[in-house]
């Protein structure tokens, strides 16, 4: 069986000093969350990526999850709010 990278969360963050100070709690906040919890305890593997939208100035962060085809399946029928990558 394989598996599937699937961005479980996605948020954005304006011109700080520090993002990665602040992008810690919308991502600790996520992880709280019924479906973070499910990904953290289910995902083979789980990463964040940072890059810039230079539309609105801002930098748009997204949490990757590697999830067993299976488990891809039920995050998509339960939690989905974000799609595949």
């Amino acid at each position: 069986m394989g598996t599937v990278k699937v961005i479980v969360h996605k948020f954005s963050l304006g011109d700080v000093d520090d993002p990665e100070i602040y992008a810690a709690q919308p991502i600790y906040e996520w992880q709280q969350t019924e479906a973070g919890k499910w990904v953290m305890e289910n995902s083979v593997d789980t990463y964040w990526l940072k890059h810039n939208d230079y539309q609105s100035y801002s930098l748009q962060y997204k949490i990757v999850a590697t999830l067993t085809e299976k488990d891809a399946t039920y995050y998509a029928l339960k939690y989905d709010n974000a799609g595949t990558t």
